[in-house]
């Protein structure tokens, strides 16, 4: 054990390995070793063999599973759109960290999607839940309900933001461009 109750940490500080406690609030596992997210004091639950630390500061913004976040499209390859993430909805305290996010096409809305370019296009404004985080800086994403989607979309051959024309389908006003989107049903456009 590298740290013991009551020990002030900073961000990435290694507080234990995966072998004696469970990351719980505030740390995050990275390759079999436990680190601190945020700064603050350890706190050791024996019992529960747990590891978490508390806030030296107001809770800052950190992703948790089921939380829905804003991000905008960097890059969309066969099966992954790429999700540069920007906020967290509700929360007007920024991110710990810059994340990176993915959603798989099978995420990427309820039923077959035959192509990803079909639901998103780089540049696009979105609203996604966070389905699991993966080491400290990177997390998977899901679409797959009706709130969420794209908020805003960017035409690809202009680069205008696109006026929603149906329920999955936008058009841009600049040049008459049409395209396929997986639209919220919050679409601002």
């Amino acid at each position: 054990m590298k740290t013991k109750s009551g020990d002030f940490v900073l961000p990435g500080d290694a507080l234990g390995v995966t072998e004696e406690f469970v990351p719980s609030e505030w740390t995050y596992e990275d390759d079999g070793n436990i680190r601190s997210l945020i700064a603050g004091t350890v706190s050791l639950d024996n019992k529960n063999k747990k590891i978490s630390i508390v806030p030296k500061t107001s809770s800052p913004s950190v992703l948790k599973s089921g939380v829905v976040v804003f991000g905008q499209v960097s890059d969309v390859r066969g099966q992954r759109a790429l999700i540069k993430l920007d906020s967290i909805k509700d929360n007007n305290r920024g991110l710990v960290t810059s994340f990176s996010g993915g959603i798989h096409i099978s995420q990427a809305q309820k039923g077959y999607v035959a192509k990803l370019t079909d639901e998103f296009r780089i540049g696009d404004l979105i609203e996604a839940k966070v389905t699991k985080i993966i080491g400290v800086d990177n997390v998977d994403l899901t679409t797959a309900e009706d709130e969420l989607g794209v908020l805003k979309a960017m035409c690809t051959k202009c680069r205008h933001f696109m006026k929603q024309v149906s329920k999955n389908e936008v058009k841009c006003p600049n040049c008459g461009n049409k395209e396929r989107r997986n639209l919220s049903t919050k679409y601002e456009g």
